[in-house]
């Protein structure tokens, strides 16, 4: 038998996302508004903020595949915070919220 290392994260109840196994090198996210305020206290137009387009990793597959059948790792985990595309992902709806479904290989960056 196949052991898979599905991992969600472990501050969602259980829930449609938690019953959400994503396949292969998919991993699901869940994007963070950007900040409407300043340090300084100043609210910000929506004009000014930016387009969303950082999110927290909820839940990931168990890798890619080579030709061979090996798997490969994932570049993320659960609870990293990454740099998505402006376009693209596959939009999923669990309990009313919003995520998205993204390739490993289509993450940008890892923020710290």
């Amino acid at each position: 038998p196949v052991q898979c290392a599905l991992r969600h994260s472990p501050n969602v109840g259980m829930s449609a996302l938690k019953r959400f196994i994503p396949l292969l090198d998919r991993v699901l996210v869940e994007k963070v508004a950007p900040m409407a305020q300043t340090a300084g206290g100043i609210l910000l137009p929506d004009s000014a903020v930016s387009k969303i387009n950082e999110a927290v990793v909820v839940a990931a597959g168990a890798g890619g595949r080579t030709r061979d059948g090996t798997t490969l790792p994932l570049n993320v985990k659960i609870g990293d915070k990454v740099m998505l595309p402006e376009y693209g992902g596959q939009q999923v709806k669990l309990d009313d919220k919003e995520y998205f479904l993204f390739r490993d290989e289509d993450i940008l960056a890892k923020l710290e």
